[in-house]
C-alpha cells in the first residue's frame, strides 16, 4: 500500500515534466530542426546532432542559453519566452535519457526600462518569438538581445518607408561554385572567409577556403524582403522602440 501511494504521489510530478518535453518538440521543430542546423528528433543536419550525447542537464541550459561563442549556435536566452526556453532544454534532456528538472530564469535586464506602452509594444514585435526567424532580432542586436548578424544599429530611420527601405550596403554577392547569393562577411583574410548567407531566415553562418569564395560590393537583396511579417503599423511601433533605446 505505501509503494501504491509513493507512484500515485509520484506520478503528478512526472506530469509537467512531461508536457514541458513535448511543448519542447514542438518548439524545437520549429526553430532548430531546420536542416542546415539541427536535424529532427536531435539528428545530425548541418550542426551535430543532439540526441544521445551524453550531454547533462547543466550543459544544455548553458547552451540554450547563452550560445556556443565562436560558433553558429545563437543564445536563446534573450529571444525565446522563459517557457519555451524551459520545454526545450527539457526535451533535449529527454533525448540524452535524462528526466527534465526545473530550470532557472535568465536575467531579463532591458525589460526593465521605463518605456512608454507604445514603445514596450514595438519592442515585444522586435524580439516576438511567435514570429520565429521572421523577427526583427534573428539579424539585430539591441539592449544585448538578439543576434548581432548585421551591424549596429546607428541611426533610426524617419519613417516606416525608410526603414523599409534601408540601405544596406554591407550586403555582398558571393558566389561560391557557380552559386551566387546575398552575403554578410564575418572574416576574410587567411585560409578562411566565413559569411552569412542571407538566402533565407535564419541567417546561416558558413566557412569557404578563401580561394573558393568570390566577394562583389552590391547585392540584389534588400531589407524589405525580411519585414515580411510586419504591417506598417507594427514597424510604426517598432520604430518608437527604437528611438527611445537606440543613442548614436
Amino acid at each position: 500500500m505505501i509503494r501504491l501511494i509513493v507512484i500515485v504521489a509520484f506520478c503528478p510530478l512526472m506530469a509537467p515534466a512531461q508536457d514541458a518535453a513535448a511543448r519542447g518538440a514542438d518548439i524545437y521543430n520549429k526553430t532548430c530542426a531546420t536542416g542546415y542546423c539541427h536535424g529532427p528528433k536531435g539528428a545530425q543536419g548541418g550542426a551535430p546532432r543532439l540526441a544521445a550525447r551524453g550531454f547533462d542537464e547543466p550543459y544544455i541550459s548553458q547552451v540554450v542559453l547563452n550560445g556556443i561563442p565562436g560558433s553558429a549556435m545563437p543564445a536563446f536566452g534573450p529571444t525565446l519566452p522563459f517557457p519555451d526556453l524551459q520545454a526545450v532544454i527539457a526535451y533535449v534532456a529527454t533525448l540524452n535519457g535524462l528526466t527534465p528538472t526545473a530550470v532557472q530564469p535568465p536575467p531579463r535586464g532591458p525589460a526593465s526600462r521605463n518605456l512608454p506602452p507604445e514603445a514596450m509594444h514595438g519592442r515585444s514585435l522586435f524580439f516576438a518569438a511567435t514570429l520565429g526567424f521572421s523577427r526583427c532580432s534573428t539579424c539585430h542586436q539591441v539592449d544585448s538581445l538578439g543576434m548581432p548578424v548585421a551591424e549596429p544599429i546607428a541611426s533610426v530611420p524617419g519613417s516606416v518607408a525608410g526603414l523599409r527601405d534601408l540601405a544596406t550596403p554591407h550586403v555582398s554577392n558571393a558566389t561560391v561554385a557557380g552559386e551566387s547569393f546575398p552575403a554578410i562577411v564575418v572574416s576574410q583574410g587567411g585560409s578562411q572567409t566565413k559569411v552569412y548567407d542571407l538566402t533565407a531566415p535564419p541567417p546561416v553562418l558558413r566557412s569557404f577556403p578563401a580561394t573558393g569564395i568570390s566577394l562583389k560590393e552590391g547585392s540584389a537583396w534588400r531589407h524589405s524582403s525580411a519585414l515580411g511579417s510586419y504591417s506598417d503599423q507594427d514597424l510604426e511601433a517598432i520604430l518608437l522602440y527604437l528611438r527611445a533605446v537606440v543613442h548614436p
